[in-house]
């Protein structure tokens, strides 16, 4: 399944109200690269004919293409202090490999703020 932390939460709830978009869902995304890895994005959209939220969080919505759910299976979606001042959104497996950090992370290390 795929989850939100609390902190996440917060702060896109706090960018839909900054950008006008409270009626829009929080459509997250995951595509697997040539080399193995996982790039994630997110953006505030609109649902589709017939598509259903993926799940719903304290006021956020949130949708997943079918394609890109096995990949967001078991992950979690958190905004972080990454250094100290800038904040980013990251993406956690929850299975993470033996020594790993089980951090990923979007376009190289910052997803910005939706």
């Amino acid at each position: 399944m795929f989850t939100l932390t609390q902190t996440a939460v917060a702060r896109i709830r706090q960018a839909a109200v900054e950008g006008g978009m409270e009626e829009l869902a929080l459509r997250v995304a995951a595509r697997r690269e040539a080399d193995g890895s996982i790039t994630y994005g997110m953006g505030f959209d609109e649902p589709q004919d017939g598509e259903q939220p993926s799940l719903q969080s304290e006021g956020v919505t949130v949708l997943i293409a079918a394609h890109s759910q096995p990949l967001l299976q078991n992950t979690e979606l958190d905004f972080v202090e990454m250094e100290p001042g800038q904040f980013s959104f990251i993406f956690v497996p929850q299975t993470a490999a033996p020594g790993g950090s089980g951090c990923g992370s979007c376009g190289g290390g910052s997803c910005g703020t939706c």
